[in-house]
């Protein structure tokens, strides 16, 4: 009688590993990418609690043996023993003594600032280097630099998700319209793109801009408008490649539809050059926030923005800290973007999977 083979041990009755835990699995083996994975994902975990960590109101008051939140409340100096009916500024020396006298407290934030907070006694002309009371120093008008720059940090982040969303829906819908249609739909679409990218886009810029108000939803709007067309020929050339596969002829032949055949079929095995292509989308669209904050055609004051601490520091060149500040926290997240971009095309690049096997 024959030997029978036994099992490897530890594989006895595993099921096989889905495609995304394989894909998974090869991401975690990027060590580096990995790593800044998590890194990044803390920096924007901490810049969403930005109005906890850098705050000129304190989290939580006790005061004459009441209880007091001024984060979600908004009381009158009059309450702590001021003069005026104003609402309180609890940068204020007389307002810190009474907080702290005869079993009086209050808890403020790590950093007692926020994005717009101007510290009237201040004892050091603006822009101050750093110190105890402003880590990174201040701007030219005596905001805190930390705070701005979390505050800064999340509205570049959360623009770039949003425009990245953006792009990458209307990206795969062109896309896969083009792919799978092809012929006289592909290349109608096709000289219509061409005619879209080649207008000026900073120019329209300028045009929206001297119209309208600037802000974050015009910005993202106008952005959106371009920031899909080089996504949609990376997806067109999947679709060219997946509609004459066997599988999508079986599909066709058992009578589905096309809207199924696309996005039941098709379209899970043409999501790697769009995953892939997610971080450094990210990176571009901070990049492209950045420089029209520089140029003045951004996000209004005076919300936080990197790009204009930019313009301060171009201004203000003796201020090392506005600069370098800025410049770190830049190269710091484009770095961590491009490592995790360069993780994802290892992990999903059959070609280096079947290497590593």
């Amino acid at each position: 009688m024959s030997a029978m083979p036994f099992p490897a041990p530890g594989q006895a009755g595993q099921r096989p590993m889905s495609p995304g835990r394989l894909a998974w699995r090869r991401f975690r083996a990027q060590r580096l990418g990995y790593v800044s994975l998590w890194v990044f994902g803390v920096l924007f975990a901490l810049s969403l609690l930005a109005p906890v960590l850098c705050n000129d109101k304190p989290l939580l008051v006790r005061y004459d043996g009441r209880w007091y939140l001024p984060m979600l409340h908004s009381y009158a100096e009059t309450t702590f023993g001021g003069d005026f009916h104003t609402p309180t500024d609890y940068l204020d020396p007389l307002i810190r003594r009474r907080l702290s006298r005869n079993g009086n407290f209050a808890i403020f934030p790590p950093v007692p600032y926020h994005y717009d907070t101007i510290n009237d006694f201040a004892t050091l002309p603006n822009p101050a280097p750093p110190s105890a009371q402003n880590w990174l120093g201040t701007d030219d008008r005596g905001r805190d630099v930390l705070s701005r720059l979390v505050y800064g940090f999340r509205v570049s982040v959360l623009f770039a998700l949003a425009l990245t969303a953006s792009g990458t829906l209307l990206g795969m819908l062109m896309g896969a319209v083009q792919g799978y249609f092809a012929g006289r739909v592909d290349l109608a679409l096709q000289r219509a793109m061409e005619v879209w990218g080649a207008m000026p886009e900073l120019y329209l810029l300028i045009i929206f801009a001297s119209i309208f108000a600037p802000s974050f939803l015009l910005l993202l709007v106008l952005l959106s408008l371009f920031g899909w067309l080089g996504l949609s020929d990376y997806v067109r050339a999947e679709f060219l490649r997946n509609r004459q596969m066997d599988y999508v002829r079986a599909a066709r032949a058992l009578g589905a539809s096309h809207w199924q055949i696309i996005t039941r079929h098709i379209l899970p095995n043409s999501l790697t050059p769009v995953v892939t292509f997610l971080p450094f989308r990210m990176s571009g669209a901070i990049l492209a926030l950045t420089s029209l904050d520089f140029l003045g055609l951004g996000v209004p004051p005076p919300a936080p923005s990197l790009g204009e601490m930019l313009a301060q520091a171009k201004a203000n060149l003796d201020a090392w800290w506005l600069s370098g500040s800025v410049f770190f926290v830049l190269v710091l997240t484009l770095l961590l973007l491009t490592f995790i971009g360069e993780a994802l095309r290892a992990a999903l690049d059959p070609r280096h999977a079947s290497g590593r096997r």
